[in-house]
């Protein structure tokens, strides 16, 4: 959520940073509407400074037998209490009117992101890797999956519908197997606190990263009002919310492997097939709560974790800058790390790696206390996938596929795997 102090200051660089993201300007109207709210707030303490003095002048009236002044003075008074309640109430209204125009205003870009309209505009930042060269025809990895007899979504669709899939023996493993090497990748080297955090959680917790009130369609909620948590990304960069940090705490590092639940409202008729849009999949998620400072460099930072994972993996890809257009609602500058499909015949993403500023801070009342002890910060917060582990399944899929149809495993891999450096068809 933006300050709305800095936009009353700066309403031209906030219409700005809108029209760089499509959107049309919003100062004017939210800065009528603070003006309402203010106007409202010094007429109470107006009224409140009148009824104080007046309930003075009572005493000094009736001490110098004044009775008809102190009676007019009394009548003022109780006029005064029957009408704060209602302006009190009128504060109330403008406050949350205000507090949810503010919250549906997506983050001011960086200036160094490129402005563009959507995906076609993103800028590579670099290239790692070459596209594998093969002798045999590339597969998609559904064709893989279905033919080595452990990917299955007939079933799944009998079990749950559209958008999930049943993993079976050798890849439900190969499954397990991308997830803990993640993990053990980010919390031995990189410096991550491992979390195993709630998977449904309340609507303050969904508001504090900013997935409401704007976006929930895109999730799914339980019948006792809590959310499927769309991203770990929720339950980590909550974990501070409405806490006051020590600033030699700072960096926090935190990562969790879980399911995530999407939706999907948005995509209908994309990517139908296969694991590629899934309304249940796992994902490593890695979050950074840092201060203003540091926060740039730790986003550069967390960019190159998710990129060794990837390395590691002997998988081609490019990282992206995403432009304005086609930056997400918190984010002040992406990154997304798009992996080769050798079936598709294209990059797709399989990691976004974003710095927010104090933007979700403020929505969850983030702190931290500033080193020369005066006063208090809005800590900066950082998330971005480390990575998902089903795009990753799907990567190694196409891109160790063999002439025969198994499927080699990546040698990182092959601690996790129990013997099996090779997927094969089902006997």
């Amino acid at each position: 959520m933006l300050d709305i102090k800095w936009i009353r200051e700066n309403p031209e660089a906030l219409d700005a940073a809108l029209a760089k993201r499509g959107a049309e300007p919003q100062s004017a109207s939210l800065i009528a509407l603070d003006e309402k709210r203010r106007a409202v707030v010094q007429s109470m303490q107006d009224m409140q400074a009148r009824r104080n003095a007046a309930s003075k002048e009572i005493g000094m009236a009736m001490g110098q037998k004044d009775m008809e002044l102190a009676d007019r003075l009394k009548a003022e008074v109780a006029a005064l209490k029957d009408t704060l309640p209602a302006a009190e109430e009128e504060e109330r209204r403008l406050t949350a009117e205000l507090n949810d125009a503010l919250s549906r205003i997506p983050n001011v870009p960086l200036d160094d992101v490129p402005v563009g309209k959507d995906e076609h505009d993103n800028v590579v930042a670099r290239i790692h890797g070459q596209k594998p060269g093969w002798n045999h025809t590339p597969k998609e990895h559904f064709e893989i999956g279905e033919a080595l007899g452990y990917m299955d979504f007939e079933r799944a669709a009998k079990l749950s519908g559209a958008r999930f899939t049943v993993l079976t023996s050798q890849l439900a493993r190969l499954e397990r197997a991308l997830g803990q090497f993640m993990l053990d990748l980010h919390t031995r080297e990189h410096g991550y606190t491992e979390v195993s955090s709630p998977l449904m959680v309340r609507d303050d917790a969904m508001f504090g990263t900013g997935q409401l009130p704007k976006f929930a369609e895109d999730l799914f909620r339980t019948t006792d009002g809590r959310w499927l948590i769309p991203t770990a990304e929720v339950t980590l960069t909550n974990l501070v919310a409405g806490e006051i940090l020590d600033a030699e705490a700072l960096p926090l590092r935190f990562t969790a492997l879980t399911p995530s639940f999407r939706s999907e409202a948005g995509s209908a008729g994309r990517d139908t097939r296969g694991m590629l849009r899934q309304h249940q999949f796992w994902k490593c998620e890695l979050v950074s709560i840092t201060d203003a400072e540091n926060a740039i460099a730790e986003h550069e930072r967390m960019t190159a974790c998710a990129e060794e994972v990837l390395k590691r993996l002997g998988l081609h890809f490019r990282t992206m800058t995403l432009c304005t257009g086609d930056m997400g609602f918190g984010a002040r500058k992406t990154y997304d790390l798009e992996v080769w499909l050798p079936g598709q015949n294209t990059y797709r993403e399989i990691s976004s790696c974003s710095v927010c500023g104090d933007f979700q801070a403020r929505r969850m009342n983030g702190r931290y206390r500033n080193k020369d002890g005066k006063g208090t910060s809005f800590v900066h917060t950082l998330n971005g996938s480390g990575t998902a582990v089903g795009r990753c399944l799907i990567a190694v899929l196409e891109n160790y596929l063999n002439e025969d149809g198994s499927v080699t495993v990546p040698d990182v891999l092959l601690p996790y795997m129990g013997g099996i450096t090779r997927i094969e068809k089902a006997s």
